[in-house]
C-alpha cells in the first residue's frame, strides 16, 4: 500500500518545479518583449523609408518628363509641407507609381511640399509621435542628419534622406 502511494506521488510535478518554471518564463518574457516592441517600431521605420523612396522615386520620374515636381493636391509652397491626402499624386498614378503611399509605418499621413519653382520638393514623416520632431530641418539645417529616437522625423528631399534613423534606437 505505502509503494502504490509513491507511485501516485511521483506522477506530478511539485509546486516548486512550477514556480522555478513560471520563474524562468518570466524572464525569458522580461528579456524578449523590449526587444520585439523595439523591433516591430524599427520595421515601421524601415516601411516608412521604403514608402518614401518609392514616392520618390516616382516624383523624380515625372520630373525627369515634366521638368518640374508634381504638386498634391493640398501641397501649399516648399519647405512648409502639408499631409497626402487620397487624392494627391493624380499625376502619377499609374505611370510613376500604382498607388502612392499616404501614410507612414504608424499610419501617420506622409508630409511634401514642393519649391514655389517647382524645382525641388521633400516628403517626410513625423515619426511615431505623430508630431514634427528634432529632426525636423530648420533654416539652417542643423538639426538634420541621423537620429536614434522612434519620434524624430524622417525626411527625404531631393533624392536623398536628409533626416533618418541610424543606430540603436529607443
Amino acid at each position: 500500500m505505502n509503494l502504490n502511494r509513491l507511485r501516485k506521488r511521483a506522477a506530478g510535478f511539485t509546486l516548486i518545479e512550477l514556480l522555478i518554471v513560471i520563474a524562468i518564463i518570466g524572464i525569458l518574457a522580461a528579456i524578449a518583449i523590449p526587444n520585439l516592441l523595439n523591433a516591430l517600431q524599427r520595421g515601421k521605420q524601415k516601411r516608412t523609408m521604403s514608402d518614401m523612396r518609392n514616392l520618390a522615386i516616382a516624383i523624380e520620374s515625372y520630373n525627369v518628363d515634366n521638368n518640374q515636381y508634381p504638386t498634391a493636391t493640398t501641397c501649399p509652397t516648399f519647405p512648409s509641407a502639408a499631409a497626402v491626402a487620397s487624392g494627391s499624386f493624380t499625376l502619377l498614378k499609374p505611370t510613376y507609381i500604382a498607388q502612392p503611399p499616404f501614410q507612414d509605418g504608424w499610419q501617420k499621413p506622409l508630409l511634401y511640399g514642393v519649391a514655389g519653382d517647382g524645382q525641388s520638393y521633400t516628403v517626410e514623416s513625423t515619426g511615431r509621435d505623430g508630431a514634427a520632431g528634432p529632426s525636423a530641418p530648420t533654416s539652417g539645417g542643423s538639426n538634420c542628419g541621423t537620429t536614434t529616437d522612434f519620434n524624430a522625423d524622417i525626411i527625404y528631399s531631393n533624392g536623398t534622406f536628409i533626416a533618418y534613423p541610424d543606430g540603436p534606437q529607443h
